[in-house]
């Protein structure tokens, strides 16, 4: 709610990710991203609220799945976030605790949630440190003396540690330069590959294609592609007008920007909310579209089957 007025900032999402894989979830900045993923671990506004499921399942089959828009905060804080769902924060440096040193961080998590003590305890923060390529000669800096580069790996590297089935990626490679964010993906990948879901949020495309099974793009709170990777960086490319002029901005693509701006999520239309930037609409883009199933991936467009030349 804002002044008063109701906004909704994330609508139909609809998605699943199952065990060693990684949906990349891509968007321009306000499209509710982060927003979804703050609703998962229950860290929204406490004006907010929420309608629908988001069931997370567990290793026992048979165990009833726990629904994290319902559950409460003692279940959230006590079972769920770090346990089973991780998460490298958007801003990292706020999620830091400002007067302990980034080496007693990980001390202090490792021993909640792995129960290790004594030596082990320091060669395993060191060894946390390292997954996420944070250097070990800055472990005894406070976050107030770090980059941010290295607030973000000093993120990654908390929310590594235990393993989470889950782990939400807010763009874990901010400030980080094309070495460091590869290298960053592919452990994130190998987190995943080791039987871990990862949904990573992200505007870095080239680290999407990098590690990314499935992407999903998000405008204007909704979901409007959902598809394989392969499929949208490939040589069939995406199906929304949308999700194309993402990759068609990319400076190795035709590096064109989309038109326009988004809408403001307390104002959209009634019909296609990309309709007003699209080169491709008709009178038939005042109909709200929805997201419909083609070759490969669903795309939320009623031109999503024309043919567009690369």
């Amino acid at each position: 709610m804002r002044g008063g007025r109701h906004i909704a900032a994330v609508t139909d999402a609809t998605f699943d990710l199952a065990a060693g894989e990684c949906l990349a979830l891509v968007g321009e900045s306000g499209c509710g991203k982060s927003v979804l993923a703050s609703a998962l671990l229950g860290l929204l506004p406490g004006n907010a609220q929420t309608t629908g499921t988001a069931l997370l399942t567990g290793p026992d089959p048979a165990a009833a799945p726990t629904d994290l828009l319902a559950a409460d905060e003692r279940t959230l804080a006590r079972t769920v976030r770090g346990r089973r769902i991780g998460l490298v924060p958007q801003s990292p440096a706020a999620h830091l605790t400002p007067v302990r040193t980034v080496r007693s961080q990980l001390r202090e998590v490792l021993r909640e949630l792995t129960g290790v003590r004594g030596q082990a305890l320091t060669e395993a923060a060191e060894t946390a440190a390292g997954r996420a390529a944070f250097p070990a000669d800055h472990l005894d800096r406070y976050p107030h003396e770090l980059s941010g580069g290295l607030a973000q790996r000093a993120a990654t590297a908390l929310a590594l540690i235990g393993d989470a089935p889950l782990l939400l990626a807010d763009e874990p490679t901010t400030g980080l330069d094309r070495e460091l964010v590869d290298r960053t993906a592919d452990e994130l990948r190998r987190h995943t590959d080791d039987g871990r879901a990862l949904l990573m949020i992200t505007h870095d495309l080239a680290a999407a294609e990098r590690i990314a099974d499935r992407v999903a793009v998000m405008y204007a709170g909704r979901i409007v592609e959902l598809g394989p990777a392969a499929d949208f960086f490939g040589s069939r490319g995406p199906r929304h007008p949308y999700a194309r002029g993402l990759l068609d901005a990319l400076p190795e693509r035709s590096f064109t920007a989309i038109p326009g701006m988004p809408p403001e999520l307390g104002d959209l239309p009634d019909g296609c909310a990309f309709a007003a930037r699209c080169t491709r609409a008709t009178d038939i883009c005042a109909d709200p579209p929805a997201l419909t199933p083609g070759h490969g991936s669903s795309a939320a467009c009623h031109h999503a089957e024309e043919r567009v030349d690369a």
